[in-house]
């Protein structure tokens, strides 16, 4: 390399670029080998399902405990694929489709299509047959690997069965019945492990081009061996080029973690920022603003819903993939953090609080309020074995005003009214988590701010 300097500043550049698309093909890949969490190992163009509710027993990080997952991984180089949805019964549901580069391009749900029964043609990029009878519709992929997430809300274990029948309802195969996924690409073996990220990037490019306006940009990467076709150049790669990957690999990732803070803390579907006064909650409902090309079935195409900076939203896009990953437009759902009290004390279960909501979060669908200790942010044990509070809860007492106020604190309320909107806190640092799903103009403004958690005194 002529100017080492310049082509480590490059390969920093690659990194911040590249790290979504090498992160959710990844991920895709160890879903189909391993599974995730709950969900097991699971071949392409198969949904897995999550059977249960999260509780104090799954050990994952800000676990939700409002609804249940369907997710599956899709190769459409076979040909298109059919997605048959069952009818909900007006209960919230959400699919939302993500591309190889994390941008979520579609959204088949309540808020996007409504709940009844139907059928979705699924097709890869560059596809031009005939939708067959029948469909509601046709997702146009961007990418020929997908991930649909699925979200079924659940009001609780009694509510399994009913969310485990729509689980069982819905189905997707070919439409011909002989597709032959091909997988996804194998990046070349021998290349060695301190480059093995651009060795994935390299393969991957290939197989998943991005928006034109996008290969555009990452024509600066060609003197970094990225866009060649053929043998690895990084197998036995000049001194100078993998000195400059490493330092890269090394500065684009510290750029991306910079980023992320304070949400550095943040896990899938949790992208939250902000946040500086105390009591404030840490919410941002344009951390998945970077898809700038793709809009189908269920999205905002509009300016309010882009990124205004392409190069700015390659940055963007990586803080969302390495703390958020398939986190949702903000118009499908929104998640909130607080760390600290109104007087800007750290929460800790030796202490009891209120949250006093003067009138309910403006949502369209609804709002929960979730436990968790810190720092491993999982749901806490607790003797009602109460996880969540929020609008589905039963038997919440709301003031004559028609506030309502919660009670967050370790031990059981001695008083029956405050003992039904308790919310269990751990003996040591907690962290609540408020989800708002569809949530209305207010939230997406920054016009309606969630209260701040209050010390109770006395």
């Amino acid at each position: 390399m002529a100017d080492v300097t310049v082509a480590h500043a490059l390969a920093a550049e690659a990194y911040v670029y590249g790290y979504p698309l090498v992160y959710e093909l990844t991920v895709a890949g160890a879903f189909v080998r391993k599974g995730i969490g709950p969900l097991p190992p699971t071949p392409f163009n198969t949904f897995a399902h999550a059977r249960k509710l999260a509780d104090h027993h799954d050990s994952f990080v800000s676990v939700d405990n409002d609804t249940v997952h369907s997710v599956a991984q899709l190769d459409l180089s076979g040909g298109p694929l059919l997605l048959h949805v069952p009818d909900s019964g007006g209960a919230y549901y959400a699919l939302q489709f993500v591309d190889a580069w994390t941008n979520n391009f579609a959204y088949v749900g309540t808020r996007a299509t409504g709940t009844a029964e139907g059928r979705w043609l699924i097709a890869p990029p560059g596809w031009a047959g005939s939708e067959p009878e029948g469909v509601r519709g046709v997702v146009d992929a961007p990418t020929a690997v997908v991930s649909v997430v699925g979200r079924w809300a659940c009001d609780g274990p009694e509510d399994l069965p009913r969310v485990r029948a729509l689980q069982d309802a819905l189905t997707i195969h070919a439409v011909d019945g002989a597709v032959h996924p091909t997988g996804l690409p194998t990046p070349e073996p021998g290349v060695p492990d301190a480059l093995g990220f651009f060795e994935k990037l390299r393969v991957w490019l290939a197989d998943f081009p991005p928006a034109p306006a996008d290969a555009a940009y990452q024509e600066r990467f060609q003197p970094l061996g990225l866009l060649e076709e053929g043998p690895s150049p990084y197998a036995s790669p000049d001194p100078a080029l993998a000195k400059a990957l490493k330092d890269g690999f090394v500065q684009g990732r510290d750029r991306v973690g910079q980023a992320a803070r304070p949400s550095a803390d943040a896990v899938p579907g949790e992208a939250v920022t902000g946040g500086t006064a105390p009591g404030e909650w840490q919410l941002d409902p344009h951390a998945h603003d970077y898809n700038l090309d793709h809009f189908g079935v269920g999205t905002h195409d509009s300016p309010q819903w882009k990124a205004a900076d392409r190069e700015e939203s390659y940055l963007l896009r990586a803080v969302a993939a390495r703390s958020a990953l398939w986190g949702s437009h903000g118009y499908e759902s929104v998640s909130a953090q607080v760390f600290t009290d109104s007087e800007g004390g750290r929460l800790n279960g030796s202490k009891a609080y209120t949250l006093r909501f003067e009138q309910p979060p403006p949502v369209e669908s609804f709002w929960s309020m979730t436990m968790y200790d810190t720092p491993d942010h999982y749901l806490v044990a607790n003797p009602i074995g109460r996880y969540t509070i929020g609008d589905r809860t039963p038997g919440l007492v709301h003031a004559d005003d028609g506030s309502l106020t919660l009670h967050i604190q370790q031990d059981r309320p001695d008083d029956p009214a405050e003992a039904a909107n308790w919310l269990p806190a751990p003996p040591g640092d907690f962290r609540p988590m408020a989800r708002l799903y569809v949530p209305k103009a207010p939230v997406l403004d920054g016009s309606y701010r969630l209260p701040p958690i209050e010390l109770r005194r006395g």
